[in-house]
């Protein structure tokens, strides 16, 4: 997927408004599924002027793909983004079940390239969702085939830019981030958010974590970027302050392990109650107690899944994050 820089260098079309060059268009989703990149692949002379749904049609690059519950609606978004353009190609930064939960509608819709990171190729082609994660966390992720793979010091071009290929260990040692120089435009995945970084999984199984984050925020500075896309929330321009807050925490973590298990556990509790919206207490405690990331968490804190699980949806209603009626749990926006 290496491409010459001298193709790279007349692809540097100008900034649109927001900050991003017309060709490249950043969905923001929620907590639930990740956010999406959509970048237009036509011709860097002309797309400025005619990437837009009501002109001839294009071909479009996406990066990640939602988790499985959003995936009709990250066909709806694509659909009116792109207007009669293809999707010809999906690119994923890691392949946690929130950002390929849509790989395997939106490929089978488009009949387009699916390109995973090469240390989850295998994984994924004989689809081992141990090794995936998603059995681990007890989320879910329809199957779907890789054509291809990218891993560090490849480079591909899409929306008109050449994007250089990072590795990005630490949430998930095999993730990969994308930047493209010309822009200084960082697509960060979960390495980086406007206020801290994902969960360091490797972590909870005694594996080397730390570190890594560390070394990839490290790597972020040196590229020095200009915007991030985030793998969630809204994408920001002070990095810096970015940066900041994202080592104050991993101190915190390196100081106080145990601060990553409890912050997982919540973060877990989060995802599945926007998931399954409604479950009873009994079902969840018996049921996802069992999932492997949540019994390595309860190890490290030293008490039982269950009792911490049970622990921190109390502590989440009395934030006013989950509501509690009898035996019954609620999405706090479910009425």
């Amino acid at each position: 997927m290496n491409v010459p820089s001298a193709a790279a260098a007349s692809l540097q079309p100008p900034l649109s408004r927001n900050g991003l060059p017309p060709g490249v268009h950043f969905i923001q989703r929620d907590w639930l599924s990740s956010n999406q990149v959509l970048l237009c692949d036509s011709d860097p002379q002309r797309w400025a002027q005619e990437c837009a749904p009501d002109q001839a049609p294009h071909d479009y690059t996406l990066i990640d793909t939602s988790y499985v519950k959003h995936q009709h609606t990250t066909l709806a978004l694509l659909r009116h983004q792109i207007g009669a353009g293809r999707l010809r190609r999906i690119i994923n930064t890691h392949l946690h079940s929130d950002h390929c939960g849509g790989n395997a509608l939106l490929s089978t819709t488009w009949d387009c390239e699916v390109l995973v990171p090469r240390a989850s190729l295998e994984d994924v082609n004989r689809w081992d969702a141990v090794a995936l994660s998603h059995a681990g966390t007890g989320q879910d992720c329809p199957p779907f085939r890789a054509t291809g793979s990218l891993q560090p010091g490849d480079a591909f071009v899409a929306g008109g830019l050449e994007w250089q290929v990072h590795a990005a260990p630490g949430h998930d040692h095999k993730s990969l981030l994308f930047f493209a120089p010309a822009q200084g435009l960082l697509v960060s995945a979960d390495a980086l958010w406007e206020n801290g970084f994902g969960i360091l999984f490797p972590a909870l199984e005694g594996e080397s974590a730390f570190d890594e984050q560390d070394s990839v925020l490290d790597l972020i500075e040196s590229l020095r970027p200009q915007r991030v896309l985030p793998g969630h929330g809204a994408m920001f321009t002070d990095v810096a302050k970015a940066l900041a807050t994202a080592r104050s925490r991993l101190k915190a973590m390196r100081d106080k392990p145990e601060r990553n298990a409890r912050n997982a556990l919540k973060a877990l509790i989060k995802f599945k109650i926007l998931d399954v919206e409604v479950m009873t207490i009994e079902h969840f405690l018996r049921d996802y107690a069992r999932t492997s990331v949540n019994r390595a968490a309860a190890r490290q804190l030293g008490q039982p899944a269950e009792v911490l699980l049970h622990q921190a949806l109390l502590e989440l209603h009395e934030a006013g994050q989950v509501r509690i009626e009898g035996d019954v749990f609620y999405n706090r926006e479910v009425p």
